[in-house]
């Protein structure tokens, strides 16, 4: 399994951004599928989590700004962000188990 993260980039407080998490291989859609961001000098953190269902579950700092989803057909999972903060900035990585995306950067500034 291949995890490809991208959607990353500088936005400004209140912004939007959807991150992508295309997955090679199989088992995206029979897997829990996690969203984790890492900011500088903090450890990693989980941000969402999406299960096989389609049940999810958010960390408290994020809820009701974030959305994770998946689409099966396209072995993509989504986390669109909406009303972000400077502190959401981080490296966003997605993981499939043991599998990890390599991350992409989210920067939230003025």
């Amino acid at each position: 399994v291949q995890l490809q993260a991208s959607g990353g980039g500088l936005v400004q407080p209140g912004g939007s951004l959807r991150l992508s998490c295309a997955a090679s291989g199989s088992g995206l859609s029979r897997n829990v599928i996690d969203w984790y961001r890492q900011a500088p000098g903090k450890q990693r953190e989980l941000v969402a989590r999406i299960f096989s269902g389609g049940s999810t579950n958010y960390a408290d700092s994020v809820k009701g700004r974030f959305t994770i989803s998946r689409d099966n057909a396209k072995s993509t999972v989504y986390l669109q962000m909406n009303s972000l903060k400077p502190e959401d900035t981080a490296t966003y990585y997605c993981r499939l188990g043991p599998y990890w995306g390599q991350g992409t950067l989210v920067t939230v500034s003025s």
